[in-house]
C-alpha cells in the first residue's frame, strides 16, 4: 500500500469484540469466571445468571443470540440485580466491569492477522479508531496489552458519552474528531448493531464474519462482507489500483 491513503476512504473505525479479537475465546472464559465470582458457590444462582445472559454452562460458550454478543455491558443489568437481590444497580455494574476488565485481559485472544493488518493500515496513513460496546478503559487496556495502542487515534466505549451501538454517536464523534465526512470513513464490524450504527451515521459499512453472525445475516445490511481483516487490506488495495 502507498505511503498515504489514495482512496476515498481516509479513516477506519473498528468494532473490537469479534472484529479485532476473538469474542468467544476472549469473553467466554472471562464470563465463566465472572459467573463463578458473582454466584459465590451457589450453583442455582450461577445457572440463572447464565440463563438470562445467554451463556451455555455446559459448552462454556455464549449463545450466538446472547445479548452480550453485541450489546453493552449493562444490557441485562436489571435482571442481574433482581436475581442477586441488589438494589444499587450502578454499583453492581461497576463491580461486574471491574471483574471483566481483569478476566478479559487474562484471556485476551487477538485474531492472527490483527497486528499486521493494523500496522499496515497505520503505516499507510489511515486514521484508525475503535468503537465498542465494551468500556473505553477495557478497550484501551486490551490494545495496550497487544502493543497496538499507538495505532489507534481514537477509542470510544459505550460509556464514553456518545451512547452504545446501534446508536450512531461513537461514529459521529469519530467523524468530528478526525475532521472527516462520514463518506470518508469505513466502519468494520461483525454484528448487526455495527451495521445499523454505520447506516445511521452514513459511513461505509464493512462486515466481517469473524464473530458469531454469518454472512447471510450481515449482507443485507452491509456494503461489503469479508471473511476477515486480510480481505479488508485487499479491498483497499483494489480501491487504490
Amino acid at each position: 500500500m502507498s505511503a498515504r491513503p489514495q482512496t476515498a476512504i481516509k479513516a477506519i473505525l473498528f468494532d473490537k469484540d469479534g472484529t479485532l479479537i476473538d469474542f468467544q475465546q476472549t469473553w467466554s472464559p472471562a464470563f465463566g469466571r465472572l459467573l463463578e465470582t458473582m454466584a459465590a458457590g451457589d450453583v442455582a444462582l450461577k445457572g440463572e445468571l447464565a440463563r438470562i445472559s445467554g451463556f451455555d454452562l455446559g459448552e462454556g460458550l455464549f449463545d450466538p443470540n446472547s445479548p452480550f454478543v453485541a450489546g453493552a455491558n449493562d444490557t441485562v443489568l436489571d435482571d442481574w440485580a433482581r436475581v442477586l437481590g441488589v438494589t444499587d444497580s450502578r454499583a453492581l455494574l461497576l463491580e461486574m466491569e471491574a471483574h471483566l476488565f481483569r478476566f478479559g485481559l487474562e484471556s485476551l485472544a487477538p485474531f492472527a492477522t490483527l497486528e499486521p493488518t493494523i500496522r499496515t493500515l497505520h503505516a499507510a496513513g489511515y486514521v484508525l479508531g475503535i468503537a465498542t460496546n465494551d468500556t473505553e478503559a477495557a478497550a484501551r487496556a486490551q490494545m495496550e496489552a497487544l502493543g497496538l495502542s499507538d495505532c489507534f487515534a481514537h477509542v470510544f466505549g459505550y460509556d464514553s458519552g456518545h451512547g452504545p451501538k446501534p446508536e450512531p454517536g461513537m461514529i459521529l464523534a469519530f467523524s468530528r474528531e478526525t475532521g472527516l465526512a462520514p463518506h470518508e470513513i469505513a466502519l468494520v464490524g461483525d454484528s448487526l448493531h455495527d451495521m445499523h450504527a454505520g447506516r445511521n451515521a452514513g459511513v461505509r459499512r464493512v462486515a466481517v464474519t469473524t464473530g458469531t453472525v454469518g454472512a447471510s445475516v450481515l449482507a443485507p445490511h452491509a456494503d461489503h462482507v469479508f471473511d476477515g481483516l486480510d480481505d479488508l487490506l485487499d479491498w483497499l488495495d483494489r480501491m487504490e489500483g
